[in-house]
């Protein structure tokens, strides 16, 4: 009698590949667009308070646009700052020629509303995403800005190959910057997949997850699935980026995914890691907005 094994390799779908590959397409067409006569494409940043997080983001997105040869504007109010001040400055940037995408880094203070500041940039100048005329276009099928984060794991899908069409997919999480918008792209003609949102109040989310094809977990909490919450040849798409307590590590802490990554080591699933997974494709997400603001904004 022979016994035979199968043994199951787990395959890491890094995304620093996918990012550089974007960069440089984006890199070629602001070369071309710049060399037909037309203004380098320009973002203006805002960041209010001086949250640690918040800064790295914002020079990420500061030397992303050095790389492209984007101009680039900055603006870093006080914490105190009021909403009125904020407001007004976005007004400014609205009203201006030279600034072709508007970006408020979020989260605020408490005591400024994100609605009404993601309301007050102009549709054709949010990069984001975010603003109610962006969404209802999107849900509608129609031409938009999409929210950078969803729009990089389309991209990371369609560099692997990964396909969608008739495919059972699951997000975990309902959120306005990824679950939401993940679903209405995820369900659009040509993309066509038959989509679930799972969230907090979802009372069997392994029932799901278990007959997925593909898997969005977007959950903002570390660990949320492991292994024994996907079949075998699954795709896992972690979105999360959380900081667990680690002593072993010089800073203390070390970045884990929404997934418990390591439980799939000897699965047959494909999986983004934490870190370097889709958090790398943010950045040129929004690089890749900002260029469509400039051409739509010469047309």
């Amino acid at each position: 009698m022979v016994i035979s094994f199968i043994l199951f390799t787990m395959i890491r779908l890094g995304c620093k590949a996918v990012a550089a590959s974007v960069m440089d397409g984006l890199k070629k067409e602001t070369e071309l667009f710049v060399s037909e006569g037309n203004r380098a494409p320009s973002l203006a940043v805002v960041i209010v308070g001086h949250d640690p997080a918040s800064e790295t983001y914002v020079r990420k997105k500061a030397e992303a646009c050095e790389e492209l040869g984007f101009l680039h504007f900055q603006y870093s109010l006080d914490e105190d700052a009021t909403e009125g001040e904020l407001l007004s400055l976005i007004d400014d940037l609205n009203a201006r020629s030279d600034v072709d995408g508007i970006l408020v880094q979020l989260p605020l203070p408490p005591s400024i509303s994100e609605r009404r500041v993601i309301e007050r940039i102009l549709p054709e100048k949010d990069v984001d995403g975010f603003s109610p005329v962006n969404t209802g276009r999107l849900l509608n099928g129609e031409e938009c800005f999409i929210p950078c984060t969803p729009l990089g794991i389309m991209k990371t899908l369609s560099y692997y190959g990964i396909e969608t069409e008739g495919k059972e997919a699951v997000i975990i999480g309902r959120s306005n910057i990824v679950g939401k918008p993940m679903a209405a792209m995820l369900m659009q003609k040509g993309v066509d997949a038959t989509v679930t949102v799972c969230h907090t109040h979802t009372r069997d989310l392994k029932a799901h997850t278990l007959g997925a094809d593909i898997i969005i977990v977007a959950s903002g909490h570390p660990c949320t699935i492991d292994s024994s919450f996907v079949k075998d040849g699954a795709v896992v798409i972690d979105v999360g980026v959380n900081r667990i307590s680690d002593p072993s590590k010089e800073k203390g802490f070390r970045l884990v995914g929404d997934a418990d990554y390591q439980s799939f080591s000897d699965r047959d699933v494909s999986i983004t890691p934490v870190p370097g997974g889709i958090g790398l494709m943010t950045v040129s997400m929004l690089m890749s907005n900002t260029l469509e603001c400039a051409k739509r904004r010469r047309i």
